[in-house]
């Protein structure tokens, strides 16, 4: 099969390498579409020793079922692999497993490839009319339900009544801000610097969007709800400057490191920070289920490429010469 290949920091290969040979519970899913993630730039430079090389990246896939007794069946990928029976998965949390796996880190190779074995149990079936490319968004928006979920049950106000503001307008934010949309939010601001991102916010919704720092940007201490799909320094600040007292501060980057929080102010003002990460199997479904009825609105967001583009396409987000939200790989669909 053809598979793109993380062979160090920076460098990437189309090889050509053996089908995966699914193991017992597992089937093989021929990808049709694939989504770069912001995991997967982070591994792309070597930063992430959880991804060490040589290894196939990518998890956020949708294609057809390639083997067993459902073959043909249309499905996106639920890539978090769990036990089912520590205290996490009984608590019907198994996205805080322990010994979780994800497609793309050792010992799962991911999805950028023509074939992926992923246990049957992980697959959600998608209508044929539904397009392939807006079904591999179904992990990283499930990421964005799970936040925006995680935040409105601390908050002390319900979301119709909240004042919300997303930081960062790539695919999480983007997408935190349509499932806020969805839910209801009585206001949402989207903060994002790159202006061709921006413009790309600004369409798929009715989001108040500025550049951080400038015209648009939100009092500081007027947000009831910031979801922090950054998480940097830079942002961490943000958050804990525009937050209101008592509002909620969600975490959901996965930068390096702990600067930038007001503690003093987060102490003195009851503000709650939480983190959050992944989705439950029932996040993933109903993020599946908001997707198809059209619940979550315009999904134009997304840049479709062909896959013997993948190293180009990898280039151009890293020199930020995309203004979508997020690119999808194409791998020989109708």
């Amino acid at each position: 099969m053809k598979a793109l290949i993380y062979t160090g920091p920076n460098r990437l290969e189309l090889c050509t390498t053996p089908d995966p040979v699914p193991l017992e519970g597992e089937v093989l899913v021929r990808v049709e579409a694939v989504g770069i993630c912001g995991s997967d730039m982070h591994a792309y430079h070597g930063h992430d020793a959880r991804r060490p090389p040589p290894l196939i990246l990518g998890h956020e896939a949708a294609g057809r079922i390639a083997s067993g007794p459902r073959t043909g069946t249309r499905v996106t990928v639920n890539p978090l692999v769990t036990c089912g029976t520590c205290a996490a998965c009984e608590a019907g949390r198994p996205h805080l497993c322990p010994s979780r796996q994800i497609l793309s880190m050792p010992p799962r190779p991911g999805a950028f490839a023509d074939l992926v074995r992923v246990p049957e149990c992980n697959l959600v079936v998608v209508p044929e009319t539904f397009p392939v490319a807006h079904a591999a968004l179904a992990e990283p928006v499930a990421v964005s339900y799970h936040a925006v979920n995680a935040g409105a049950r601390l908050l002390d106000c319900p979301l119709p009544a909240a004042r919300c503001l997303v930081l960062g307008g790539g695919a999480i934010g983007l997408a935190a801000a349509q499932v806020l949309a969805m839910q209801g939010a009585a206001e949402i601001h989207v903060a994002e610097p790159h202006p061709g991102r921006r413009a790309t916010v600004a369409r798929a919704g009715r989001f108040r969007c500025h550049a951080p720092g400038e015209a648009g940007e939100p009092a500081d201490g007027s947000i009831d709800l910031v979801i922090d799909a950054v998480g940097a320094a830079a942002t961490r600040a943000a958050a804990s400057r525009l937050v209101r007292p008592g509002g909620v501060i969600v975490h959901a980057g996965l930068l390096p490191g702990m600067d930038g929080f007001d503690v003093r102010r987060i102490t003195l003002q009851e503000i709650i920070v939480t983190g959050t990460y992944c989705y439950t199997p029932t996040d993933f479904r109903a993020t599946v289920d908001a997707l198809v009825s059209g619940r979550l609105g315009d999904l134009s967001w997304i840049e479709e490429r062909d896959f013997d583009d993948a190293v180009a396409a990898f280039a151009d987000m890293d020199a930020g010469r995309t203004a979508a939200a997020k690119i999808v790989l194409r791998l020989g669909a109708d």
